[in-house]
């Protein structure tokens, strides 16, 4: 079976569906738990949890290196930001790093001639 969404290969018996799509277990879970970027209470438990830590957030090697990448070029749009890390990841896997950094207010969208960029906070 594929995936109506992504159009990948399906097991049988592990396709899951959703508002009459047969999704992956990928798909489906960004179909119930769609990324809110601005979303207050994320915000205020990232604080929180960055406090409880003693200032230090716990970061992945990819969100380290998205920082890195967004400090050497002062902002990027999400395509050349994806293109710097070479398609280790997707562009959703790259929208929920974004989110998880929005939240913690280390990066934040910019619109520069009409156009999002993604850059520190």
């Amino acid at each position: 079976m594929i995936c109506d969404k992504c159009g990948n290969e399906i097991e049988e018996g592990d396709e899951r569906e959703h508002l009459g799509q047969n999704l992956c277990e990928d798909c489906y879970m960004d179909a119930l738990s769609p990324l809110r970027t601005c979303d207050p209470w994320a915000v205020h438990s990232a604080k929180s949890f960055e406090q409880h830590m003693g200032g230090t957030a716990a970061l992945s090697p990819i969100q380290t290196e998205i920082l890195e990448i967004l400090k050497e070029t002062g902002g990027l749009k999400r395509e050349d930001l994806l293109e710097r890390l070479g398609g280790r990841i997707d562009r959703s896997q790259l929208d929920r790093e974004f989110a998880t950094l929005r939240h913690m207010e280390k990066v934040r969208g910019e619109k520069r001639d009409g156009k999002l960029y993604v850059r520190l906070w």
